[in-house]
């Protein structure tokens, strides 16, 4: 497979006009449900449910519409465990609007979380990981991993031209906005292999996760956090870059 392709995606442009980014992301969540994206969080979520404890706390980090803790609450609540939802994401307008859907919503960024170490048991990262640079991305997924106390779940797009043009394609009947018909592609193809994801989270955190593929050219990539010496610190996880 060809190197990732770090072409720009416009919705990472904090200029972008607030109805503008909320009709994409409305967009983004629609294909998640048609296309895979939030099954394969939740199959993931599925694994760690029954280590945690009967009330617990799961934190999602570039939550967008508030969709992937929604769902994560309605699952764990059949499995009768009640889950208190958080949600962190960089727009203002975005964490205004999925304030009803997440019990807390802040805004924020992956690289600094406003949370204690191991205070959330649960943190899920979802479609977000892709908008990094490889520097960005092992600093985001070790301050993710610093924060949670059970499970970090991370999901992904799997690299594919097949995937990236049948997107676009799969774009225009369903009357997606012309924003969401180029991000799409450009996300798919600024997507992972599974091995590149696996490597990237042992050099950041010192976990081996469990990387899987899911349907809809999805990665999951899931870990329990070991907090401590053995844990590499951000300048560590930086040196390893490349690695």
């Amino acid at each position: 497979m060809s190197r990732r392709r770090l072409v720009p995606e416009i919705l990472d442009d904090p200029a972008v006009p607030d109805d503008i980014r909320a009709r994409s992301l409305a967009d983004v969540e629609r294909s998640n449900r048609l296309f895979g994206g939030l099954r394969a969080v939740l199959r993931a979520l599925d694994d760690a449910l029954p280590a945690l404890p009967a009330h617990a706390s799961l934190l999602d980090v570039g939550t967008g519409a508030g969709d992937v803790p929604a769902a994560a609450r309605d699952r764990a609540a059949r499995r009768g465990i009640s889950l208190t939802t958080l949600g962190v994401d960089l727009s203002p307008s975005l964490v205004r609007d999925g304030r009803h859907r997440i019990g807390l919503a802040l805004c924020g960024d992956a690289f600094h979380l406003p949370f204690a170490t191991a205070s959330i048991d649960v943190v899920t990262c979802s479609q977000l990981l892709h908008h990094f640079t490889e520097e960005e991305a092992l600093m985001a997924l070790a301050e993710l991993h610093r924060v949670a106390r059970h499970r970090v779940i991370i999901s992904d797009l799997r690299r594919s031209r097949l995937a990236a043009w049948g997107y676009w394609l799969a774009s225009f009947p369903l009357g997606f906005h012309a924003v969401t018909r180029h991000d799409g592609p450009v996300s798919v193809m600024r997507g992972f292999t599974a091995e590149e994801l696996r490597r990237w989270v042992r050099t950041a955190t010192g976990a081996t996760p469990d990387v899987v593929r899911r349907i809809g050219w999805r990665l999951t990539a899931a870990w329990t956090p070991v907090h401590g010496a053995a844990a590499p610190n951000s300048n560590a996880a930086m040196a390893g870059v490349g690695a």
